[in-house]
């Protein structure tokens, strides 16, 4: 799709980021196959991933990063996701909860400088582990079951994490507990190597196989006091532009999906025909249909990233506009690997073609937050109180 990138690829650093963003990309089509088949994350994708020094980008220059934009950021997090969404969608998780900490200050300096320290120095991943079975989303206001209790001057933590994409490959931890001496909800950093920390392999759904989100799994760990690295603030949370990297993803699934089905229909001519299906006009109907509105999930979507990094003043009032692009570009990208489904036929139902997968793992967009139905009605309160 040059064309698209074309427009989005405004200068000498867009250019040099989406050339490691390719690379990663090539390097996690290689395994595709078996990541899905075997629901887990390629080691030799993270390799790649480290070696392009990814996982440090999204911090500010000053403590070793590449300062990415929020743009610039979507613009590598989309090219991934032509390769393999599940990736994308995996690292992404790392890279924006490094912008959030970097940008917000929820921790206190010794304990952020630690992290950063070896995010820059090994390129080490790090996830937040808030998901559980019983409480859902987390976005939806659960109090989380797994607990943290005072001994002395340490915390012992017992729970289980469902979610926790690429758990097995992991350096670190963000681990949301009920903090029992605190009343409140809080979270520790913990290293993957900490005592009574394991990774039960749950994992087996339809879509984003390769994410490798399997259950973090808690027995009396073991922690010290700073290891208690923030607590639930009061009020209002900021908007997370970083959040963006979800739509991004499932925006390149999507893009990868219709470049595959033009290759098809240029390619395809059955015997009933003198030529490629390319040329019959309802195939090129719905060509021009995945094009329109990938032009308009792009405009919308980059729009609202430059809004967000030329206006920092403006990011407290953008929560609606991030929802909205959420849900308008994931709900597009369904739409266009639907399409490209169409076009492939009966043949986009077999695993010789990437369809399939494309199929299945798109819908997974559906389902990350914030979710349609809360967007909706954030979206007719804000128009209800706007308009009194």
């Amino acid at each position: 799709m040059a064309g698209v990138w074309k427009s989005l690829i405004k200068n000498a650093r867009h250019e040099k980021l989406y050339e490691k963003a390719l690379r990663i990309s090539e390097e996690a089509q290689k395994h595709i196959v078996k990541t899905d088949r075997s629901a887990s994350f390629s080691y030799e994708t993270l390799k790649v991933i480290k070696e392009e020094k990814y996982p440090s980008f999204s911090l500010p220059s000053e403590e070793g990063g590449e300062n990415l934009s929020l743009y610039e950021f979507l613009l590598m997090q989309e090219k991934i996701a032509e390769g393999d969404g599940a990736v994308a969608l995996s690292i992404g998780w790392h890279m924006g909860v490094m912008m959030e900490l970097s940008q917000d200050n929820l921790w206190e300096k010794v304990a952020y400088d630690h992290l950063v320290e070896e995010v820059v120095r090994e390129q080490k991943v790090v996830n937040r582990a808030a998901t559980e079975p019983a409480t859902g989303s987390p976005t939806r206001g659960g109090v989380p079951e797994t607990k943290a209790v005072k001994r002395g001057n340490r915390y012992i933590v017992n729970g289980r994490k469902s979610f926790t994409s690429m758990a097995e490959h992991l350096d670190y931890y963000i681990v949301s507990a009920y903090v029992e001496d605190k009343d409140t909800v809080g979270w520790f950093l913990i290293d993957r190597h900490q005592p009574g920390v394991s990774v039960d392999k749950t994992w087996d759904t339809l879509g984003m196989r390769g994410t490798a989100s399997d259950d973090l799994v808690l027995k009396d760990v073991e922690l010290r006091e700073e290891d208690l690295v923030e607590v639930k603030s009061e009020g209002k949370p900021l908007p997370k532009g970083w959040l963006l990297h979800i739509p991004a993803c499932y925006l390149g699934i999507a893009v990868a999906a219709r470049n595959d089905a033009i290759a098809f229909a240029k390619d395809f001519q059955p015997n009933s025909l003198d030529t490629p299906i390319s040329e019959v006009a309802h195939i090129q109907d719905k060509i021009g249909e995945m094009e329109w509105k990938l032009m308009q999930a792009h405009a919308f979507l980059y729009s609202v990233a430059e809004k967000w990094d030329e206006n920092p003043d403006q990011r407290k009032g953008m929560g609606a506009d991030l929802a909205a692009v959420k849900l308008a570009v994931t709900n597009t990208a369904n739409e266009v690997v639907d399409l490209a489904m169409r076009i492939a036929g009966g043949r986009g139902l077999s695993k010789k073609y990437p369809f399939e997968k494309y199929y299945r793992d798109v819908r997974a967009g559906l389902h990350n937050p914030p979710m349609d139905d809360a967007v909706v009605t954030m979206l007719a309160k804000q128009a209800i109180s706007d308009d009194e």
